[in-house]
């Protein structure tokens, strides 16, 4: 769980707040139980803090709670919901959205010779990033793109992918 908060921290928290334009949605498929999944929506985030015990015990409430239906979202606190599904669930949900999953054996998500840009211009389509813990995603959906031929860790990634999206790179999409 410690891997899981490191990461909804990194995407939805700045030096001074979160991030409104983010969504993150947490795959909990650990028990014996169906599949579960938490969203939590940047924009609508209210009492979320900058501290890991903090965001445990928003998941904890929210998973004490019966499992909405597959394809239900409920909000459990403002800005975090509570829904059944798998990732292809997910998936479906994202067909707006360029999906990359993040492979460290893939091309890399930069374009080739691409510059970092002299002053930040986030001009970037919505993107949805796929990341996995120890185990491999449960799908090749999405494109397969790498950050780097070392495997990261989660949190370290998605800092690298906002990093790129906020400074306007141009992505290998």
């Amino acid at each position: 769980m410690d891997v899981l908060i490191r990461a909804v921290m990194s995407a939805l928290l700045t030096s001074h707040g979160l991030r409104p334009d983010v969504e993150v949605i947490l795959h909990l498929q650990g028990g014996p139980g169906p599949h579960r999944r938490l969203k939590f929506v940047g924009s609508e985030l209210r009492g979320f803090h900058a501290e890991e015990r903090s965001v445990a015990g928003l998941i904890a409430k929210a998973i004490q709670q019966p499992m909405p239906a597959i394809g239900q979202w409920t909000e459990r606190t403002p800005g975090l919901y509570d829904g059944g599904g798998k990732l292809s669930q997910t998936l479906k949900e994202w067909s707006d959205s360029v999906v990359v999953r993040l492979d460290a054996d893939a091309e890399r998500l930069w374009r080739e010779g691409g510059s970092i840009p002299i002053s930040s211009k986030p001009n970037h389509p919505s993107v949805a990033f796929l990341l996995s813990d120890d185990q491999p995603l449960e799908t090749n959906e999405g494109t397969a793109r790498s950050l780097g031929s070392t495997w990261l860790q989660g949190h370290h990634a998605i800092a690298i992918c906002h990093f790129l999206l906020d400074e306007g790179v141009e992505l290998n999409l």
